[in-house]
Order: structure tokens, then sequence, then C-alpha cells
């Protein structure tokens, strides 16, 4: 398991370790340990800009998703899931708006954007919204509990005719 942490801004601490542990734990839940994955955190500026670019929205997000499972380059290598984008000054407002530590709304944040590259969505498919957000729920819990990883994995798509098995990871992932 490969997990790359770019730090692309300097207003916000972040561990490396913490946030490599993390998403390692969140892969192994899904049952796909061979998964490689980049994080990269960005200010709110870079976060605007890809944010235009890629999805034609205004202003920067707290996360953004970029599967590298789909397009022409899915068969390049089967265990690469693709680019999460975290903006911490983002989760830093949403976190102190929701009454919740930042690590927290990070964390949130960080799980959000590795069932995205799973094909998990809430926008395209709102019949989809609320197994996502029971799936986040579960991690976070996880990742909040002393015990970092439970002999019964949380985190599978329901069987459905859209269910694709993706090499390398037992989890079913939604296309």
């Amino acid at each position: 398991m490969e997990i790359q942490v770019d730090n692309r801004q300097n207003h916000y601490t972040i561990d490396y370790k913490d946030v490599q542990k993390k998403a390692r734990t969140i892969l192994e839940a899904i049952e796909c340990p061979q998964a490689e994955l980049s994080i990269l955190i960005v200010t709110d500026d870079e976060m605007a800009k890809l944010n235009q670019t890629y999805l034609n929205r205004s202003g920067p997000t707290n996360v953004i998703a970029f599967p590298m499972r789909e397009g022409p380059f899915a068969d390049v290598n089967p265990n690469l899931l693709g680019d999460v984008v975290i903006c911490p000054h983002r989760a830093d407002i949403e976190a102190r708006e929701a009454g919740i530590t930042p690590e927290i709304r990070f964390n949130q944040l960080l799980i959000h954007g590795i069932l995205h590259l799973f094909g998990f969505d809430h926008e395209k498919r709102p019949e989809k919204a609320e197994i996502m957000r029971a799936k986040e729920e579960k991690l976070l819990s996880l990742l909040q509990s002393e015990n970092s990883l439970n002999d019964d994995k949380i985190v599978k798509s329901p069987q459905t005719d859209d269910t694709v098995k993706s090499p390398g990871c037992k989890a079913r992932v939604l296309s």
C-alpha cells in the first residue's frame, strides 16, 4: 500500500504519518490493501483553481477527488485509486460552524474523498447519498476509536447491477 501526502500550504500543520495512517486504516477497512493513493493538502487559492478547472465551480471547496480508475488510463495500474485534495482552511471554517474540531472535519473530508475514489456519489446519484453518509459515519467511528481496525470489514457497497469488482480489492465499487 502506497500513500503519498503532499502538503502545498504552510498555514496549518499537517502530520504526514498521521494522515497516512488514517488513509491506510480506511483502505484496510474497505478491504483494498494494495491500493495506491495520493493526498494533497492545498490552499484556498489552489483549491479554487482546481474547482474551477475541473468542476466548473467558482471558489474553493473542502475536498475534491480525482479517480484514476475510470477514463482512458484506468487500466494502467488497477491499484492506483487517484488523488484526494483537501483544503484545511475550508475544513477549519466548517469545523467551527459545526462545533467540531478541525481534526474531525479533516477526517470526514479524507473519508469522503476516498469514498468518491471508489465511485460513491451523493450528487449525481442522490439515491446513493444515504449509503455514502452511513459509510462515512462508520469509517469516522473507526478512525476515532482506539481500535485501529475492526474484524468485520465495515465498508462494502451494496449488491447492485452497477457494481464492479476492482483488482486487488475485495470491496465492491459503485460505478
